[in-house]
């Protein structure tokens, strides 16, 4: 299959490489300045070759084509969406160009941005899929060279429109994830688990991160009790919003044990702290203004804040992250956020209407 990936960092570099060796015809495209340069000047100076690293072994992967021409993505089948959601909305009007009725995008992940799909490509006959989270936890530790720490057992993902279900598993069945298929694109986005835990878990963290330059793993040190009351209410709180969307109620660490265990009766908590506590969790958030911060919060809790103002639920620890990560990085990041006037209301009525009619 022809598949364009669309961002060169850590998640699309591997992901393409892992696509290659199973046989894909995969263009890497990069998309910005913004960082990785080094390593993407690597791949095309050295005909995509990469090194993944997994539990102690090497493999040697080739991308078929690495290069920077958003052209190219008219000759795929799939577009796989790679880079940080802040930037989705202009990148989502700089593709539309060379989309072409029939292709799927899979957003990795989509924070719901299914909605601007529908806002800037309704006349194109598209499928989107969303996923919760990345496939695979992994990191460019050299250009040319990728370790993966961690695999998803399950890849919940949604599709846009429901129409297209058995179209968009018959694309995705040719990729060796394991996927499993949720109601709807809703479900997909407000169960990415970064608007939980990286939201608490950095702004909780902002004294360590600066007090320690860095040298510092979220994961291994701040999910103490308090805190993790702190997630508890902010979970509870889109768990309330999920509800007025027509979504079952499923909690942060019920939904983190179905990605990360096949073992059913294992319980929920341990699961996630079990995979908090992983030796291979990578070192950070280095800086406040990570994308812990600058890109789950407000494409995360300010998308949960404002369904929260549409529905009548009170968020009042959600709202409460955002004042105190605004006033921390100096900027208001309701201004930067996902809200529901950014998104379109009538794109968000056109997904809950598909949901309803599933």
């Amino acid at each position: 299959m022809k598949i364009s990936v669309l961002g060169a960092g850590n998640c699309g570099t591997t992901v393409s490489a892992e696509l290659s060796l199973w046989g894909h015809d995969v263009t890497l495209i990069k998309t910005s300045h913004a960082m990785h340069d080094e390593d993407f000047n690597y791949l095309v100076e050295n005909d995509g070759t990469v090194k993944i690293i997994e539990k102690g072994e090497t493999t040697t992967a080739r991308i078929k084509n690495v290069t920077r021409d958003l052209s190219k993505i008219s000759e795929s089948e799939l577009i796989v969406i790679y880079i940080q959601t802040n930037y989705h909305e202009d990148l989502i009007k700089r593709i539309k160009p060379y989309l072409r009725d029939g292709q799927m995008l899979l957003l990795n992940p989509g924070y719901l941005s299914t909605a601007y799909v529908i806002k800037y490509c309704s006349d194109i006959d598209l499928t989107v899929c969303e996923a919760q989270s990345s496939f695979v936890d992994c990191r460019i530790i050299e250009p040319g060279t990728v370790r993966i720490g961690f695999r998803n057992v399950r890849n919940p993902l949604g599709i846009y429109p429901a129409s297209n279900m058995e179209k968009g598993k018959k694309i995705l069945d040719q990729i060796d994830y394991p996927f499993v298929y949720l109601p709807s694109v809703l479900e997909a986005a407000l169960h990415n688990p970064n608007l939980i835990v990286h939201t608490v878990g950095a702004i909780m963290s902002i004294p360590r991160i600066e007090k320690t330059k860095g040298d510092y793993c979220m994961y291994h040190e701040v999910f103490t009790p308090s805190v993790w009351r702190i997630l508890e209410a902010l979970d509870s709180e889109k768990m309330d919003v999920m509800e007025k969307l027509g979504c079952e109620r499923l909690s942060y660490v019920e939904a983190c044990k179905f990605r990360n265990t096949l073992d059913d009766k294992r319980d929920a908590k341990e699961v996630f702290f079990w995979y908090a506590g992983m030796p291979t969790r990578a070192i950070g958030p280095t800086v406040v203004d990570s994308r812990y911060i600058s890109e789950d919060v407000p494409q995360g809790l300010v998308l949960l804040e404002t369904l929260g103002l549409k529905f009548n639920v009170e968020t009042p620890i959600c709202t409460a992250l955002i004042n105190i990560a605004s006033a921390a990085l100096g900027r208001d990041l309701r201004i930067e956020g996902r809200t529901l006037e950014r998104l379109g209301e009538e794109a968000l009525e056109r997904i809950k209407r598909d949901k309803e009619g599933n």
